[in-house]
């Protein structure tokens, strides 16, 4: 498939998403598309950097089960002789603000939403749900910096979409927000048509089309 938008990077990281999030028993594809990345050039530091923003969006044990799959393959590479770079640690986070300020900060950019509203809604219901999100999701995940903002929004949307979870809808304008691009979104359900199924990508695109409309109402 001739991707135009998505880079080359930015494919292998959608597809490591699409098959963390649909791998279940038969692990062959999830380590095909782990195999690709690291030829690529990813380093095993930025792919586990991925599994663990994955967790929060498709669950624990997905994750775990996906480090254990890319475990064994660098293993198995090794024995082989293909020695893959561990790559750079993320940089120190700036703990001149609190986390929970900097995972507001980062909550608004990414929802494009002020901190009121994000404190009403479900949020306001559930205020642990949303001390967590801003304390440990954003403020210990995602600002760390080995994947970009548009990375992990392509990440999550990947997974999202690909397991026809309605909430991509959400993160459908999150990624808009971070400059991920609506034909790069096309693009990634192009990839889960391929990998996963047409209903799939079928459903991700009429959340897509929700998403944008949406958008224009504003």
């Amino acid at each position: 498939m001739e991707l135009k938008h998505l880079t080359e990077r930015q494919a292998h990281i959608a597809l490591i998403s699409i098959h963390t999030a649909i791998t279940t028993t038969d692990v062959e594809g999830l380590k095909k598309v782990l195999a690709d990345a690291l030829d690529f050039g990813m380093t095993i530091n930025e792919i586990n950097e991925e599994i663990v923003h994955l967790y929060c969006y498709v669950g624990f044990a997905p994750a775990c089960r996906a480090t254990t799959v890319f475990m064994n393959l660098v293993n198995e590479r090794r024995s082989k002789g293909i020695h893959d770079e561990q790559g750079r640690e993320a940089s120190p986070l700036d703990e001149s603000e609190s986390k929970y300020a900097r995972g507001e900060r980062l909550q608004m950019f990414c929802a494009g939403m002020t901190a009121e509203q994000l404190r009403s809604g479900f949020f306001g219901f559930n205020p642990l749900l949303d001390f967590c999100l801003k304390e440990h999701l954003f403020a210990d995940l995602f600002a760390r910096d080995l994947l970009s903002y548009v990375e992990r929004e392509i990440t999550t949307v990947s997974a999202l979409a690909a397991i026809k979870e309605p909430m991509v809808e959400s993160h459908y304008g999150g990624a808009l927000n971070v400059g991920v691009t609506e034909k790069q979104l096309h693009e990634i359900l192009m990839l889960i048509e391929q990998e996963v199924s047409f209903e799939a990508a079928e459903v991700g695109s009429q959340r897509l089309e929700h998403t944008l409309q949406a958008r224009k109402g504003k």
